[in-house]
């Protein structure tokens, strides 16, 4: 094998190629015969799986909503990327570095369901979606239409094109217990107008933990002429899913938060026709006009990051996307079903268990969400994130797969006492 075969080998598979991920494959070799839909509550079995991270002692960590830690096996391999590159230097940069990347691309559009040539690896959800708001061909008096619990970078970004083009933004606001799937459908319905160029929905609300029901949503948008841009940073890897069967014509996530990855892995997929149609944020000539590459252009980037996006795909399927889907709405489910009801406590999350997953809100009567976030921390030991606007007042609980039960009892322990004392 020659120095370039081995080097695009080796950097894809891991500096040492004939260690597989078999160490890891072995805490789940108990799992190989359940039912992944049924194993949710198998605790000896994500005793295993936690013992496969190295989790900091000093706090309970109940905000894996803004990154979800990479296990230790991922981190290895991350590891590895690391020192092969430094040690190839300029040589890898200039020989196979695209390839390589071009390859985790096509890797990460197999588990996304969708073509290598309608996704591209960005740094973050933000720079994905802005990517398309801010290269849109803007008229004035377009308008765009967006809901208040949307992320703010997004939000943001949409402003900013309003100053600068002239178009107009519609925010409708997502009941916390819709009646059906059609009741928020037709919120977006009643918003659109012949002036409509741009829909932008999340596929789960990152202060909620709300799903929608995204493939609703765009097909009555189609129907109308609107395009949909899905703002999917809390579904990838989190929820079993293609993202054509969402029928979306753009959709932009995070790979370091449910995947797992190294801090600044992220994903843009946009519908084949519409690549001639975005502005690019920085500019490549070299490319053509309906080439997803050309909105790829980034410069140098740090490429061990997106090396390891292929190992935490590996770790991903090797836990089962059904597998992990289950845990987490247990867990969710778990702390929820124990404080739901109980004097001064305010779940800001649907009732109807299907339309959330992981994450989850609450907030204690009498109590900011700052207050109660700090108190969590200082006494309990217990780390969580204080959502306060759009409507939603609490902190975000977001267990992750290696979260235990006896966790989350200790936190709907502190919790009961903070709200019997409030």
């Amino acid at each position: 094998m020659d120095k370039r075969s081995f080097l695009k080998n080796a950097s894809l598979l891991g500096i040492s190629s004939l260690v597989s991920f078999s160490a890891m494959g072995k805490m789940f070799d108990k799992a190989e015969d359940l039912s992944p839909d049924n194993d949710g509550d198998d605790e000896d079995l994500w005793a295993s799986v936690r013992r496969g991270y190295k989790i900091n002692p000093d706090f309970i960590n109940l905000e894996n909503g803004y990154y979800c830690i990479a296990p230790k096996e991922v981190m290895r391999k991350y590891m590895e990327h690391l020192r092969m590159t430094n040690l190839e230097g300029a040589h890898y940069m200039r020989t196979v570095q695209f390839d390589n990347k071009k390859a985790t691309a096509n890797k990460l559009a197999e588990l996304a369901g969708c073509s290598p040539e309608e996704l591209i690896i960005t740094r973050n959800t933000t720079e994905s979606l802005d990517m398309i708001i801010s290269g849109m061909h803007w008229k004035h008096g377009d308008e765009a239409i967006m809901a208040e619990q949307d992320y703010g970078a997004m939000l943001d970004m949409f402003k900013q094109v309003a100053k600068r083009h002239g178009t107009v933004n519609k925010i409708v606001s997502i009941p916390q217990d819709p009646k059906s799937d059609e009741e928020i459908v037709e919120l977006y319905a009643k918003a659109i107008t012949p002036r409509t160029k741009l829909l932008m929905v999340c596929h789960m609300i990152n202060i909620t933990g709300h799903i929608l029901p995204v493939r609703k949503i765009c097909d009555m948008a189609h129907a109308k002429g609107v395009q949909v841009m899905v703002d999917g940073a809390h579904a990838f890897a989190h929820l079993k899913f293609k993202i054509p069967d969402l029928h979306c014509d753009y959709y932009g996530s995070s790979l370091h938060k449910w995947l797992s990855t190294p801090l600044g892995a992220g994903m843009l997929y946009v519908k084949k026709e519409h690549i001639p149609k975005i502005w690019p944020l920085f500019a490549d000539s070299s490319k053509k006009e309906d080439d997803i590459l050309r909105l790829n252009h980034t410069g140098t980037d740090p490429v061990a990051i997106g090396l390891t996006i292929g190992d935490a795909i590996d770790y991903y399927l090797a836990v089962g996307p059904e597998r992990k889907e289950a845990r987490l709405r247990y867990l969710q489910n778990y702390w929820t079903g124990k404080v739901r009801g109980l004097p001064h406590i305010v779940l800001n999350t649907p009732t109807d268990p299907v339309r959330s997953c992981a994450i989850a809100n609450v907030g204690v009567e009498g109590m900011t969400p700052a207050g109660l976030a700090d108190v969590l921390m200082k006494k309990y030991a217990i780390y969580t994130v204080a959502i306060d606007g759009a409507g939603v007042h609490g902190c975000r609980i977001t267990p992750n797969i290696f979260t235990t039960t006896e966790e989350l009892d200790t936190f709907v322990d502190a919790l009961t006492e903070i709200a019997r004392k409030a």
